[in-house]
């Protein structure tokens, strides 16, 4: 774990990104046992063998979820953003993810790098 990252969402100033962000990286670690993590672009940002598997982004009311590579993945219709090659999810505050749904997602996406 990157202590810039834990750093970054330490300071998030609305509690309810930063649950969702310290959750959406516990994802990534479940899905990718080997990521290397970094702050690139002031975002977290989440490798698999020098590649870009995933990101976390907040904005003022919200937190972006990407996952890189996802060109193969069976998506649900209208959940993710983005070209077929990088979809991002926007979540707000309230809205829930499918924990085990995501790990499967990220480790699809990634298992190719």
């Amino acid at each position: 774990m990157n202590q810039e990252i834990t750093d970054f969402i330490e300071a998030l100033k609305e509690p309810w990104q930063g649950e969702l962000s310290t959750n959406l990286r516990q994802i990534v670690h479940q899905a990718i046992p080997e990521v290397q993590e970094r702050m690139q672009y002031k975002k977290p940002h989440f490798l698999k063998n020098g590649k870009y598997a995933a990101v976390i982004s907040t904005s003022k009311d919200a937190v972006s979820f990407t996952i890189f590579h996802a060109t193969d993945l069976e998506l649900p219709e209208g959940m993710f953003d983005g070209p077929p090659e990088r979809k991002t999810l926007k979540l707000r505050k309230g809205d829930t993810v499918d924990s085990g749904q995501l790990v499967s997602w990220v480790s699809q996406a990634s298992s190719a790098l």
